[in-house]
């Protein structure tokens, strides 16, 4: 779960998560101001300042650990470890404030993972559709796109039921173009 600053990325790993999620939110402090634009968060009181936990049961033998990035730029050296071995990453976005989200989608494009963009409606709102975000983002017709409630269990779930999909998809497509070693068969 990755994301710009303040797009919902710890409330979604809790919503999802089977367990207690680990969180490693602190109060905001001075020595952030002037760093951390709360401009368009004023009600904004925490940060993850590592990472946030959880883990979701899909089937018996599927599950999925999930990992919230922290989003302030300075903590994205992290970003590095957490993509090792990760299956792919659903970017939220929060369409108050798309601009936030290109270096994070630039991020996630350049490590060839699957990425799924997941459009959190604050307030339940959902002010643009899919097809508009896509155009706003100049994302690949091809990119899955989803609405969610960070809030709400079932629509996190559903939108890590895409990310699995779509992983498992770019997988087959991969195993399809990678040549046989003894030649084409």
């Amino acid at each position: 779960m990755a994301g710009a600053f303040g797009v919902g990325k710890t409330t979604f790993v809790g919503s999802a998560s089977d367990i207690t999620p680990l969180r490693t939110e602190e109060v905001m402090t001075a020595p952030s101001e002037g760093i951390d634009d709360l401009s368009a968060l004023p009600q904004k009181r925490t940060t993850t300042v590592a990472m946030d936990f959880g883990r979701l049961d899909l089937t018996d033998d599927l599950v999925i650990y999930l990992f919230g990035t922290p989003g302030q730029y300075r903590f994205w050296f992290m970003w590095d470890q957490l993509v090792r071995g990760a299956v792919g990453v659903v970017v939220l976005v929060d369409t108050r404030r798309l601009i936030d989200s290109f270096p994070v989608l630039d991020y996630f494009d350049r490590t060839g993972l699957p990425v799924v963009v997941g459009i959190n409606g604050f307030d339940g709102e959902y002010p643009y559709t899919e097809d508009e975000v896509r155009e706003a983002l100049a994302l690949d017709p091809a990119r899955p796109i989803v609405t969610c409630d960070a809030r709400e269990r079932t629509s996190a779930t559903q939108t890590l039921a895409t990310l699995v999909e779509h992983a498992l998809a770019a997988r087959d497509a991969g195993a399809r173009r990678t040549p046989h070693p003894e030649g084409a068969r």
